[in-house]
């Protein structure tokens, strides 16, 4: 059994790039409480505001309940429920899986494995984080799970699974003149540029291609708050503005820097790209503002 490969393979609602990271969540979550504890089981009601909260800061932007993965992610093969009756889950309703004492767990066949091949979880880790998730909100979400991101670092290229090209850093940051698109942030070290990075506009995980088009060159603040949906892309509305700046109306911060870095962003002119460089495709600005950004957005800040 290649279990890295089933990871891959899981069974998800997909539509036009529609995320759904509900089942990937559930899994991380359950190999973390199997790192702390190979034996134990996840009872619903007591892992529900859990995972929960993970749906709402790291699922799509649309509510959702944590009971359709932990009934779903049976189908796939990794993950097994039982109630007080005996094997087998009551379905997606929350009153029943409350009702029955349900409780998850991975499968024995799984277990297994993971004990035989302790490198195993931190493999399909990787796994999940890559295939869902951007890279700046790896760290953060290994945290919110109990996870240790050094358990992921091994990286694992499947025959035939795309592969990043490594030359999109540098022909994002080119072609933004190694500006942050939204603040102008430009810091150096000597004449390497420091705090800038790439940033996928739709996410590589849901076929988002490495190329210009789809890139924005941000300052890790700004990349990280564009990942989350704090942040997001709008069509520009005066003559040469090809795109404006969002700011979730969700988005709350008291301090002066909170005013200045994010608040007052909203409706400003993007930076960039220069002269003779195709700005970001519409559908990739499209697909980010229904799949990440979050709310609606606050009203342009007066200058």
């Amino acid at each position: 059994m290649d279990w890295v490969e089933r990871t891959a393979e899981l069974r998800q609602w997909t539509r036009s790039g529609v995320r759904a990271p509900h089942k990937p969540l559930l899994f991380l979550y359950a190999l973390s409480r199997f790192r702390r504890d190979a034996n134990d089981e996840l009872r619903y009601s007591a892992v529900e505001d859990d995972l929960r909260r993970l749906l709402a800061e790291y699922g799509p932007a649309n509510p959702t309940t944590p009971a359709y993965p932990f009934h779903h992610l049976v189908s796939d093969g990794v993950w097994e429920v039982r109630t007080e009756r005996g094997p087998g889950s009551p379905g997606t309703g929350v009153r029943a899986l409350r009702a029955t004492g349900a409780a998850g767990r991975l499968t024995p066949e799984l277990r297994a494995a993971l004990r035989r091949d302790p490198s195993l979880l931190g493999r399909m880790t990787r796994v999940l984080l890559d295939l869902n998730f951007p890279p700046s909100l790896h760290g953060e979400l290994c945290e919110a799970v109990g996870l240790e991101l050094e358990e992921a670092e091994t990286e694992v290229v499947a025959a035939g699974r795309r592969q990043r090209d490594r030359r999109m850093r540098e022909l994002v940051l080119t072609a933004y003149e190694y500006r942050c698109a939204f603040c102008g942030y430009d810091g150096r070290i000597g004449t390497v540029p420091v705090g800038l990075e790439a940033a996928h506009v739709r996410w590589w995980a849901f076929d988002g291609p490495d190329d210009v088009e789809n890139g924005l060159c941000l300052c890790s603040l700004h990349h990280k708050l564009f990942d989350k949906g704090v942040l997001g892309l709008g069509e520009g509305r005066d003559p040469g503005v090809d795109h404006r700046i969002l700011v979730s109306q969700s988005f709350v911060g008291h301090s002066a820097a909170a005013r200045e870095h994010v608040v007052a962003l909203a409706g400003r002119p993007l930076i960039g790209p220069q002269p003779g460089v195709r700005p970001v495709a519409a559908t990739h600005r499209s697909w980010h503002t229904g799949q990440v950004f979050h709310g609606s957005p606050r009203p342009a800040t007066a200058a």
